[in-house]
């Protein structure tokens, strides 16, 4: 923005800025918007983004973002156990869930291995997956990182971890393209590529 704006307008507009996919002319409409906007909508505004940054926390589970100890889908009774569909980010498991075929719980990773990043192993939640697994009742891993070489590195990489402990792990027939991107793909997409997948 310009040096002539009021420089609180000019730091809301940077903040919005920093948030991903918003470069800096929808910034500055937004922090415009924001203006434009009532005292109490802006406090109210204001106030979700701190009460999801303060209440809303890890699964001790799956990984998957909750408000509560162990997320909806951990705690379903009727979900099979028996089945872990891996995936990168919880906005993974909204794309599955929108399917409504899948009725398996989820492991989420929070990331995908990129060395050349400083995305290593054990910046990721695959500990917590073992020590899931090492209770005895998981029967198959279906690795659903996206289709992109951290995807595919990071699938190898859980896979060859899984197979010594006689687990199934098995892989999504990708019907999307190479770097697609799992949240952007249609529920027809996403059951198909789930119903066909194979054994790493």
């Amino acid at each position: 923005m310009a040096d002539h704006n009021a420089l609180p307008l000019v730091i809301l507009a940077e903040k919005f800025a920093s948030l991903p996919g918003i470069g800096m002319k929808s910034a500055q409409r937004l922090a415009y918007h924001v203006m434009s906007m009532e005292t109490a909508a802006v406090e109210e505004f204001a106030q979700a983004l701190i009460d999801a940054k303060k209440n809303v926390r890890s699964c001790s589970c799956c990984q998957n973002l909750t408000e509560r100890e162990i997320c909806p889908i951990c705690d379903d009774s009727e979900r099979d156990k028996s089945v872990i569909c891996v995936v990168e980010s919880p906005k993974d498991v909204t794309a599955f869930e929108r399917t409504r075929e899948y009725n398996g719980v989820y492991h989420v990773l929070h990331g995908l291995l990129s060395p050349m990043d400083g995305i290593t192993p054990d910046k990721l939640r695959v500990k917590e997956l073992l020590a899931r697994i090492a209770q005895g009742a998981v029967e198959e891993v279906i690795m659903a990182t996206n289709p992109t070489v951290e995807g595919d590195a990071t699938a190898m990489y859980v896979a060859n971890l899984l197979k010594p402990l006689g687990i199934k792990v098995t892989r999504l027939a990708f019907g999307l393209p190479v770097g697609g991107i799992l949240e952007y793909a249609d529920e027809i997409t996403l059951f198909k590529a789930l119903e066909n997948r194979n054994d790493m």
